[in-house]
């Protein structure tokens, strides 16, 4: 005999965990370095999440944390927003890893700004180590 309620909270716990990793990001390097290591698991709030825009991507200041569509790198990049620019009318930044001797190449708009790292006072919240579990699986 099926027990409907026990199969709908075991759906309830299925979309909240799913939820849950879209608000996780993996740090594959050590750019970021002492602030977050590789390996370890950042908390974001997505730009745009099904529709809902949980920040708005063209509030972020200077010390943000950010996660952004790198023209440079085939894969999203968690960097620091070092300064803000307006070149003929349009927000650009200026953004670079904490642990890296110069800034990313390519000025970022706000439309590839995809998440931003939550913090708790000052500090990023940080999943210590787990993560290495996620780049051994892919390879990285």
């Amino acid at each position: 005999m099926v027990d409907y309620k026990e199969l709908a909270s075991y759906a309830v716990i299925l979309i909240i965990v799913l939820i849950a990793a879209q608000h996780l990001n993996v740090v594959v390097s050590g750019s970021m370095e002492p602030v977050f290591y590789r390996g370890d698991i950042v908390v974001i709030e997505k730009a745009n999440f099904l529709g809902i825009h949980e920040f708005n991507s063209s509030d972020v200041k200077v010390g943000d944390i950010v996660v952004y569509d790198a023209a440079w790198f085939n894969q999203p990049v968690i960097h620091r927003i070092i300064d803000i620019k307006d070149i003929n009318g349009t927000t650009m930044y200026v953004i670079k890893g904490d642990n890296n001797n110069r800034t990313d190449p390519y000025y970022v708009t706000s439309n590839q700004i995809e998440s931003r790292v939550l913090t708790w006072g000052d500090n990023p919240l940080v999943i210590p180590w787990i993560g290495h579990i996620s780049l051994w699986l892919r390879g990285l």
